[in-house]
């Protein structure tokens, strides 16, 4: 079993490495960096911890970062905060809608091009 989740190398694959390369182990790569220099310990790093825990841990730190619905921006030559209708993000993510161009099919471009002519009015 691999030691390191995102390293797929595993143990046969360190050995035929390191032998292909010519050397007894991978600590032998190093022999060129004095061991004063060396670092030995561990890393003061948290714990790893399962993604959900990880998510709101994330969340409550960027809670602390300031927003435009906490605080007034002034920012934006003049441009008010005001409302968009949630249906606005579903439409305009839709694929008929990525192109001026309409499908082949005379029943589906009909429908697209009328659709287009009263959404941009």
């Amino acid at each position: 079993m691999n030691q390191h989740r995102y390293l797929p190398m595993t143990e046969e694959d360190q050995k035929a490495m390191v032998e292909v390369i010519g050397v007894s182990s991978i600590d032998e790569l190093f022999n060129d960096i004095p061991e004063k220099v060396r670092f030995k310990g561990e890393y003061k790093i948290k714990q790893a911890k399962p993604e959900s825990s990880l998510m709101k841990e994330l969340a409550r730190m960027a809670a602390k970062n300031a927003d435009l619905v906490r605080n007034v921006s002034f920012l934006g030559a003049g441009v008010y905060d005001h409302y968009i209708p949630v249906i606005v993000d579903h439409v305009i993510s839709r694929s008929e809608f990525y192109t001026a161009y309409t499908p082949y099919q005379p029943e589906i471009s009909q429908g697209n091009s009328r659709l287009s002519l009263n959404f941009n009015q």
